[in-house]
């Protein structure tokens, strides 16, 4: 009787860990579906409207292009280019961005103490706050703005956030399953924050963002 109830009781157990499962797992897929709606929708507003600074997260070099063309397009007076990563500078940059950023040098601030995107957020927070800053242009990856718009506006509460996204290279072949994982990667990640634990990351601020 004893065996029974205990073989009964565990396989209750069992079934409602299925189930439990199930139900987590279904839920992540939901939010997935939702999130690659969001990615492979994402664009910034047109127009872009003027803002007080532009933040590039590092991580590809069409971010910076693009945050340094927004520079010269005067769509905000300053530029902060966060997790360049130490021993990095302006001169560091491709060919094709090295004369625009000679050109507003004086215009641009080279991060240099952030390694996650949690750092970034922390490391945008402060350039901001000594600028007086109200609103702020941020230019990232298409699949990684959400967590880094999540990370920012907690580190910078009250500030306008408009977001620049960039569709890498990654990303222009469609949905593949080398694709398809780094979203995948990049939604967990997203959850995470989400839940307060964005600290715990330890991505690698010059690639996998």
């Amino acid at each position: 009787m004893a065996r029974r109830f205990f073989h009964r009781r565990r396989f209750s157990l069992l079934r409602l860990l299925t189930r439990l499962v199930l139900l987590l797992g279904g839920a992540w897929s939901l939010g997935f579906a939702v999130y690659l709606c969001v990615v492979f929708t994402a664009a910034p507003p047109n127009p872009i409207p003027p803002a007080d600074g532009i933040v590039a997260l590092t991580g590809g070099d069409d971010r910076i292009s693009e945050a340094l063309a927004l520079l010269a397009e005067h769509e905000a007076p300053l530029l902060l280019i966060s997790g360049a990563g130490k021993g990095t500078y302006l001169g560091d940059f491709t060919n094709d961005n090295r004369t625009a950023a000679t050109r507003y040098a004086e215009a641009i601030t080279v991060g240099h103490m952030a390694t996650t995107t949690h750092d970034n957020g922390l490391e945008t927070a402060a350039w901001a706050k000594m600028h007086h800053m109200h609103s702020l242009i941020v230019v990232t990856a298409d699949y990684h703005m959400p967590r880094a718009l999540l990370e920012i506006s907690r580190a910078l509460p009250g500030v306008r956030l408009i977001p620049a996204p960039v569709c890498p290279p990654a990303m222009r072949d469609g949905l593949t399953w080398s694709t398809l994982q780094l979203l995948a990667v990049e939604y967990s990640k997203y959850l995470v924050v989400r839940a307060g634990l964005g600290s715990l990351f330890s991505d690698n601020a010059s690639g996998n963002y």
